[in-house]
């Protein structure tokens, strides 16, 4: 369960960010992000390089359940969700190379599972976008994938998907405001302040449609 951060948190002049374009999504998530210890997906990562497919299989099963959940959470569609996740790893396996062992792979992954999934919702943004989701009116723990509710299912598609995007990762994976930087490209004080804000856009308009 995610802590209370509404009290904490200050709004600032921060912009939003724009949604890459494919071409760039690998780019964007090469970016350096802070160094952490040595990550225990650093030695599936250099076997493959060094030729062995079957390292790759074992990353793919260790992380398609995280990625295909944030980008469902994004999307709202299961089957598009599935799209997105197979992209994301085959963006992954085609670029892993390229990738700079120095930070966490996971940072690296959910930041291409974001922009992707971002991507491809601005593209599909006027489909019909169907999740299950239990209800929970004040964000104030995750919201579960359990109980189908029409009222969260409709102010999660009124929202941007750059507003499901952080409180997927805040409140459905856990994240705390630094790895929510690190995988948005952003600052945590930048982090901070749009989780804020997605926070407020949805409250307010949950609390519409008790009118």
């Amino acid at each position: 369960m995610g802590p209370n951060v509404a009290d904490k948190l200050t709004p600032d002049v921060t912009p939003e960010p724009k949604a890459p374009s494919n071409d760039a999504v690998i780019s964007i998530a090469l970016e350096p992000t802070a160094a952490h210890g040595v990550d225990e997906d650093g030695v599936l990562i250099e076997r493959f390089v060094r030729g062995e497919r079957a390292a790759f299989d074992r990353l793919y099963r260790l992380y398609y359940d995280k990625v295909y959940s944030i980008a469902r959470n994004i999307l709202l569609n299961s089957d598009e969700a599935q799209d997105a996740t197979q992209e994301v790893f085959t963006l992954v396996f085609r670029n892993l190379h390229r990738f700079d062992r120095r930070s966490r792979f996971s940072t690296w992954l959910f930041r291409i599972a974001v922009n992707r999934s971002i991507q491809q919702a601005r593209r599909t943004k006027n489909r019909h976008r169907e999740t299950e989701l239990h209800d929970a009116a004040t964000l104030e723990a995750p919201i579960q994938m359990d109980t189908p509710d029409p009222r969260i299912r409709h102010v999660l598609r009124m929202l941007s998907p750059q507003d499901r995007a952080i409180l997927t990762l805040f409140y459905w994976e856990e994240l705390n405001l630094q790895e929510i930087a690190d995988g948005l490209g952003c600052t945590p004080n930048a982090a901070k302040t749009r989780l804020y804000r997605a926070r407020e856009r949805f409250k307010a308009l949950y609390e519409g449609t008790n009118e």
